[in-house]
């Protein structure tokens, strides 16, 4: 039995990796899924240490950009 291992995501060239999924395929069939989520760094500290809050607070938005609305 040949078991594949296939990694899906980020899956866009725009994305930063919100959600990646670890898939183990049998042929055609998903045998295992494993989602790792929150899959975001960026550097974001070390960009906040050289800005004031003001300056600081069009970044935030960009954090996670699925959940713009609740920041």
């Amino acid at each position: 039995k040949y078991l594949m291992i296939v990694n899906m995501g980020p899956h866009h060239p725009s994305m930063h990796g919100v959600l990646r999924h670890i898939v183990t395929l049998d042929g055609e069939d998903v045998v295992d899924c494993e989602p790792i989520l929150g899959y975001l760094h960026r550097g974001m500290e070390k960009i906040a240490e050289n800005r004031t809050i003001i300056q600081y607070l069009p970044y935030v938005t960009c954090w996670d950009y699925l959940a713009q609305n609740t920041n």
